[in-house]
């Protein structure tokens, strides 16, 4: 899998969170370690660290190694590692498109589009996934037929807030347990990831896209999904935010939009495109 710049270059970044996922994948052994990681118990060990003095000592190495651009933040004397990773952007660091047929990328992150088809399946990384499956609701999952589905992936390097796209109303989130997992697309080769994540939803009345639905998806080692509950939202306003971790969040949309041609060609070949809240990703039909 490749992740490419708008402009349709290679997107360069640190792969080294790609080869030891595949490194412990690929073994049983390292698959067993894995399971003891998503333990809910071992997932909370590692939060009360992530939130102590003591993780604040990772941030310098990690800013350098992921090659952080933080001229782009707001300058901060961060307490601990997750105050870091959930900092906050700077006023008009990202554009956010204004039109209001123009769909929206809701968060820096690498963007993956797939159809929704006749079956309701969802293919990631050769694995398949039903949209009953993420929602356990098979009537809402219908009324998305002929639809997409877009996921936006999150990395290490990348700003974990995300926001609403369109202006609206929200109904009350619906929470789904489970076991915290990594959304890394290396994992989906051996495991079934979204059926195993902790994830939240919230149906969206939004003012120009009808009904959509806005998921975030908790990873290995993300403690909290923190969401703002705002029951009405303008675009571009903040829903929440991950703590650390790689993390996903999923919109679910009727077929009433164009997707982006670059981001449908990426994704046909089981490539991702890298976006940036706010940009275009799409266009009313």
């Amino acid at each position: 899998m490749a992740i490419y710049l708008r402009d349709g270059s290679l997107f360069e970044y640190n792969e080294n969170q790609d080869r030891l996922l595949e490194k412990l994948y690929s073994h049983k052994l390292g698959r067993s370690f894995v399971q003891c990681l998503i333990h809910p118990f071992v997932s909370y060990i590692g939060g009360l660290y992530m939130n102590s003095a003591l993780s604040a000592k990772r941030i310098k190495s990690f800013i350098q190694s992921n090659d952080i651009d933080m001229s782009q933040y707001l300058k901060e004397d961060y307490a601990s590692f997750n105050e870091f990773f959930i900092r906050k952007i700077k006023d008009g660091e990202r554009e956010i498109n204004q039109a209001s047929n123009v769909l929206i990328a809701p968060c820096d992150s690498k963007l993956s589009c797939f159809k929704i088809d006749q079956n309701v399946r969802l293919k990631i990384k050769n694995t398949v996934y039903s949209l009953e499956d993420l929602l356990m609701s098979p009537t809402l999952a219908s009324r998305y037929q002929n639809g997409y589905a877009l996921i936006f992936r999150l990395t290490v390097d990348d700003y974990h807030r995300y926001h609403f796209f369109d202006d609206g109303t929200s109904e009350k989130e619906v929470h789904i347990p489970g076991y915290f997992h990594t959304v890394n697309p290396i994992a989906n080769d051996y495991y079934p990831i979204y059926k195993t994540n902790s994830r939240t939803y919230t149906l969206l009345h939004t003012k120009h896209f009808d009904d959509v639905i806005m998921m975030e998806v908790g990873a290995l080692m993300v403690g909290k999904i923190t969401n703002h509950h705002k029951k009405e939202f303008s675009r571009g306003e903040e829903k929440g935010y991950f703590e650390f971790g790689g993390s996903t969040v999923v919109l679910f949309i009727k077929d009433i939009v164009d997707i982006d041609q670059d981001i449908i060609n990426n994704s046909a070949e089981y490539n991702e495109t890298k976006v940036l809240l706010g940009e275009r990703i799409g266009i009313l039909k």
